[in-house]
């Protein structure tokens, strides 16, 4: 199977495809075997890629997160009414890459409460905004407010664009934070929600807060003064990592382990009905 782009920005399950089988490419171009299904990433593509696939006869499974696709039919609604509109997220990430390429009219990027300011789009104008899945919870706000105090009529996504899985994991941190001298995240460095949780955990008050995109190699001796450790993980690493890291902690010291319960996740996707086709 060809996968385009890292179907989830986590290295060990990108690891674990690989070994498994899985081509992971850029562009169908680079496609060699013609007669092997594709599937597109969870960051979503612009229209054009299934309707490339399409052209070469490709048989393709679209693995776009739902949440994603969400904000594309807001962008396809947005579009009909002939609106403007902002998207928040950053520039040459996957999902933004994909939700732009939703329209072929003009999208406009910020990134930050200065690029709203540049934003040269009449202040009378009806705009609509949508976000990135990914993103910070406290930053997008402050963006948002931006965004309503500069234009006069602003719409809004029917529901908030933020991934709950984001959204719960940055919460928990903000909860915790404060009560540890370290506080590690299980994720990418190439994820979007890996980064932001890291933000998060030293905004709140984390007195160190660090990224651990391989616990293998990580070493847990120099944490021998530490009193509190949090853990936590991005919301594409899977909970083994979470296991074998404390698995790890537990080789070398005592622990006192405290998991609370910030929000019962119970969320569930429906397959698509090209998988259940062959499920």
């Amino acid at each position: 199977v060809y996968v385009r782009h890292e179907i989830v920005h986590n290295k060990f399950v990108v690891k674990q495809l690989r070994d498994e089988g899985a081509i992971f490419i850029e562009e169908l171009a680079e496609i060699e075997r013609k007669d092997r299904p594709v599937i597109f990433s969870a960051h979503g593509v612009p229209k054009a890629v299934p309707e490339e696939a399409n052209k070469l006869n490709l048989l393709y499974y679209d693995a776009t997160c739902p949440l994603v696709s969400k904000i594309h039919r807001e962008i396809e609604n947005f579009d009909r009414q002939n609106l403007q509109v902002i998207l928040i997220g950053h520039k040459n990430h996957p999902e933004v890459i994909g939700t732009m390429g939703q329209t072929r009219k003009k999208i406009y990027l910020v990134e930050n409460i200065k690029d709203v300011k540049n934003l040269p789009i009449n202040i009378n104008d009806e705009v609509a905004y949508v976000t990135q899945t990914t993103l910070s919870v406290d930053d997008t706000k402050e963006i948002i407010i931006a965004i309503k105090s500069k234009f006069k009529n602003v719409i809004e996504p029917n529901k908030e664009d933020i991934c709950y899985a984001t959204t719960n994991r940055q919460l928990a941190v903000q909860k915790i934070a404060k009560y540890c001298d370290y506080f590690l995240v299980i994720g990418s460095n190439n994820s979007s929600n890996s980064l932001r949780l890291v933000e998060v955990a030293k905004k709140y008050g984390a007195k160190n807060s660090i990224l651990v995109d391989d616990i293998v190699k990580f070493d847990t001796n120099k944490f021998s003064n530490a009193k509190s450790i949090g853990i936590t993980a991005s919301a594409s690493s899977p909970e083994i990592l979470v296991k074998n890291m404390i698995d790890k902690f537990k080789n070398n010291f005592n622990l006192n382990i405290i998991e609370p319960s910030i929000e019962k996740e119970n969320v569930h996707f429906k397959i698509p009905q090209k998988l259940k086709e062959i499920v």
